[in-house]
This record gives C-alpha cells, structure tokens and sequence, in this order.
C-alpha cells in the first residue's frame, strides 16, 4: 500500500519538481485542498479526487489513508513543501498504527526558496521561517520565536501574515523586531509565488510595519547586513574579497 505525500511547489504544474510530477503520475487518487488541485488540474485527468476546504485538513488527510488501505495508490498534495507547514507530519500521525501502508514524502519548492528567489537572494546566510498564524500555535510561542530570531540578527520569513481575523499580527511583529533593529532594515513581500498576478515590492521594516497583506503574501525582513543591490534584496554571506 503506497501514499504519497507531495510538495508541489508554489504555483501550478510549472512549479513542481519532475520527482513530484513522475510520483503524481503512479496515483489513481489524489487529496488536497480545493484551490491546490486547482492549481494542477491538467495533470489530474482519470484520477479519483479527495478535496476539502480549509480547516479539514484531518479529515482529507484521514479519507486519504482509508483510500490507501482499501488498495488505491494515493497521492496527498501540499503547496510549497509538504514538510514545511503541510500534510507530511500529519499523515504520519494518522498512519501510526497502520504500518502496512508505505509513506514515501516528496520535497517540493516552499515559499521561503521562491519567494527569495523572486527578491533576489535575501537568505544567503542564516535565517528563521515563522508562521503567523496562532490557530494552531499560541501567539505567545510565536512572539517568543520571533523576538529569538530578531535578537539573534536572523532574516526572518513569515508565512500566513494577515488574515481577515487577523489583521494586526504583522504590525506586532515588525513592534517587537524593532527593538532589535534599525528601522531602515531592508525588507520584502512577495505575493502570488508563482501564479498569475506575482509581484514584489521592497521596503524598510518602518514602511513594512504600515503595509497591507494577505495570505497570499510571504513577508522576508533582512538581518543588519542585508542591502539592495541592482533593484533585489541581497544578505552577504562574507566572502572574503567581496
């Protein structure tokens, strides 16, 4: 019995990985989040469709599994990297007592490598991925791991900044980088990786604290030593010469 668990990048078909292409092909069946199979539609033809909308992501993954054991060859897809904020841990959560079925995890393209790429090269060095969402994560875990990345002169990636009930967690978040760094720090946003619409703009973390954004928009704010160069976002690594 074989599940796959499939990265598949940020944006359509164009974004994903020739593994992750080759591993879809072998499904008949194929979980996922309504707008991620949208966004793959023309490889899906023939194969049976387990979809669900936000918040039912224990309920895909579980109807997932029952289609595995029944015999079926099943692929469930995450955008970006299914280990990075997606179904890969989940899935084996619920496999736990089911050794018979065999989990092969696909890496796909996250919004940190894409969206970087998209700004230039702002994670040359080190650098943390923080989540903003608090609906399975406390906001008190989340500012504690923001704060330890700001002091430790991390450049910084937020995935989920805003939500329609969440309106205010960047402002906060720039509030608590700010006591750490300058104001002039050199930040980003991208929005749409990879889909119709993509964009970016660059900005200081003041102009960033004040900026609308959505789901959709993946934030990256810069260490001391991040600077513009030819209109992109660069972080040095120190080479020496340079």
């Amino acid at each position: 019995m074989k599940l796959y668990v499939i990265g598949i990048g940020p944006g359509g078909e164009n974004e994903m990985t020739l593994r992750a292409a080759r591993a879809l092909e072998k499904c008949n069946c194929v979980a996922g989040y309504n707008l991620y199979l949208d966004l793959i539609e023309n490889l899906l033809d023939g194969k049976e469709r387990i979809q669900t909308g936000m918040m039912k992501e224990v309920d895909r993954c579980t109807a997932a599994r029952d289609a595995a054991l029944s015999g079926k060859t099943v692929a469930v897809i995450s955008s970006g990297d299914s280990g990075v904020y997606g179904m890969a841990g989940l899935m084996f959560e619920l496999c736990e007592n089911y050794t018979e079925i065999e989990i092969e995890v696909i890496p796909g393209i996250t919004a940190a490598c894409s969206g970087g790429a998209v700004l230039g090269s702002p994670l040359t060095c080190d650098f943390a991925v923080v989540s903003l969402s608090d609906l399975l994560t406390p906001w008190e875990v989340i500012e504690k791991r923001v704060r330890s990345a700001a002091s430790g002169d991390l450049a910084l990636v937020l995935y989920n900044p805003a939500s329609k009930k969440r309106i205010d967690h960047l402002m906060r978040v720039c509030d608590m980088i700010l006591e750490y760094q300058s104001p002039d720090t050199v930040c980003g946003i991208v929005r749409n990786i990879g889909r119709e619409g993509e964009s970016f703009e660059l900005m200081t973390l003041s102009k960033l604290r004040d900026t609308q954004v959505d789901m959709l928009t993946t934030v990256f704010i810069g260490n001391s030593r991040t600077k513009i160069i030819s209109g992109r976002m660069v972080t040095p690594r120190g080479y020496r010469g340079v």
